[in-house]
């Protein structure tokens, strides 16, 4: 799971877009005001007996600490701009602006999992991309995505039951191997799920990471026709998996790298997956067969990476909820539960002191 932004859309807007979503959540499910997965939804309002956005985030700072200014999970990131250019392809499956052919600004932002702002990198944490496009009228697309190819929990509350069982044990620095078999004993699912991501090990850095979306949602084309769509970011850079020499030498050799690295622009291509009606569309830690057809639908550029700071990444929440007419949510549950927690974490830290990334993108530049 990744993190409203100052400055969007226009007023009106981003509004729009949100209720859009929600709509078209309760049409799906129910997901607008039944309870899935451990949370109750009706509009933010959940019921005080259920794992709210507030005691989801709480488990987050009693998990890692409280770290004021900054994101309750995905805590440790750089930003970056670029742009989006589409090649029109998209048109087919979406009537969504995104998929016309045009170029797009673009802000994004990298990270690690995990609540600490400060931690060492470490190449088997989970590499998260968000990305804001915007587009024509003062529509955005928001996704967050990571570089593994599932979800390990089906659920919210599996999410954060999981969290709990692998926290670290103060004395020892390491989680309570009875608790985390007991949790993995109890979900089959994310033992499997598990089994996936282990055989697609790390690349060697974020510059050349595939990075997905996980969840399906629906795309709707000008006849009306919606299918259900995952899609991923593949890079042009060559993907390896030997490990850079800055290991060794800095805590923060994945971030250096990608500052390092874009002194060139970065590009991926932006990949969507077209799922059949049996493919599940509600259980993230499911993958899809691998003979789906899939297009290229353009190429993201990053241009600069940057330490966060007002106005760039550090103020936009990746609400996978926020969406061009044409994309809608289906029927997963963790997607309201997102939206909701990104919510909550970004209202926590909008009224902290901010305090400076641990990576000085300037200073890696001029080493």
């Amino acid at each position: 799971m990744n993190e409203d932004t100052p400055p969007a859309p226009p007023p009106s807007r981003e509004p729009v877009s949100r209720r859009r979503a929600l709509i078209g959540l309760s049409a799906v499910g129910g997901i607008g005001a039944a309870t899935i997965g451990g949370f109750g939804f009706a509009r933010g309002a959940l019921t005080p007996e259920k794992l709210t956005p507030a005691r989801f985030a709480d488990r987050f700072e009693h998990v890692f600490g409280r770290h004021e200014g900054f994101r309750r999970n995905h805590a440790k990131g750089l930003s970056a701009t670029g742009y989006f250019t589409s090649n029109g392809a998209g048109t087919v499956v979406s009537t969504a602006s995104v998929f016309r052919s045009g170029t797009y600004p673009v802000t994004g932002r990298f990270s690690l999992s995990g609540g600490l702002p400060c931690a060492p990198d470490n190449a088997s944490v989970v590499r998260g991309l968000g990305l804001q496009i915007d587009l024509p009228h003062g529509e955005q697309w928001r996704t967050a995505m990571v570089n593994i190819p599932v979800f390990l929990d089906s659920t919210p509350q599996n999410f954060i039951d999981r969290l709990v069982a692998s926290q670290a044990d103060p004395e020892t620095g390491k989680p309570d191997q009875k608790k985390v078999k007991a949790y993995l004993e109890d979900h089959p699912e994310t033992v499997a799920a598990m089994k996936i991501v282990h055989q697609h090990p790390p690349t060697s850095g974020f510059e050349n990471s595939t990075y997905r979306g996980l969840n399906a949602f629906g795309f709707t084309n000008e006849d009306g026709q919606t299918v259900p769509v995952r899609w991923m970011l593949v890079p042009e850079e060559p993907e390896g998996s030997e490990k850079p020499p800055q290991e060794q030498s800095s805590e923060d050799y994945l971030f250096e790298n990608l500052v390092r690295a874009s002194s060139a622009p970065l590009q991926w291509h932006l990949i969507l997956t077209l799922g059949q009606p049996e493919d599940p569309t509600n259980d993230a830690t499911k993958p899809w067969p691998d003979d789906r057809r899939t297009i290229d639908v353009g190429t993201v550029t990053i241009n600069s990476v940057r330490a966060e700071a007002p106005g760039n990444a550090r103020d936009i929440n990746f609400d996978p909820l926020v969406l061009p007419d044409g994309i809608t949510p289906l029927d997963d549950p963790l997607l309201a539960a997102r939206s909701s927690v990104y919510a909550q974490s970004f209202a926590r830290r909008s009224r902290e002191t901010h305090h400076p990334s641990k990576i000085d993108a300037e200073a890696v530049r001029r080493a």
